[in-house]
């Protein structure tokens, strides 16, 4: 993490960069989830951003990575208080010059679903996302 610390601050010059990296063991807070990160461009300043860890053009989506995207995912809308259908993939900006990102490999439908059922895990019985009260 020190050493992506330096690439963003150093080579890049951003002054942030993603919000969390979520790996198969761990899931990191990179910039504070109170401050903009920098992770897509026409999403910076409105949304945080979730790094997946690893190279989803060539490796499969596996479980643990999976799961631990879909729960961070469930809490951080849990804590916003908004539908996982707002949920938006980095190729889907249409400012990006990252058009594959994350890759093949990872299909925002399920990534959704999983969300979803990840909510009803943590907050089972009846609820409307995004509804206060």
């Amino acid at each position: 993490m020190r050493n992506l610390e330096a690439y963003y601050r150093d080579t890049q010059g951003w002054s942030a960069g993603p919000h969390l990296f979520v790996a198969d063991d761990l899931i990191w807070i990179f910039t504070p989830l109170d401050t903009p990160g920098v992770h897509s461009p026409s999403w910076n300043a409105i949304s945080w951003g979730v790094e997946l860890v690893g190279d989803y053009t060539a490796e499969p989506f596996s479980a643990s990575v999976s799961n631990n995207a879909t729960h961070a995912l469930a809490a951080l809308h849990a804590l916003a208080g908004v539908d996982p259908q707002t949920v938006r993939l980095h190729k889907e900006d249409p400012k990006t010059t990252h058009k594959n990102c994350p890759g093949p490999n990872i299909v925002r439908n399920e990534v959704v679903s999983g969300v979803y059922v990840a909510l009803n895990d943590i907050f089972p019985g009846e609820h409307t996302p995004g509804a206060v009260g």
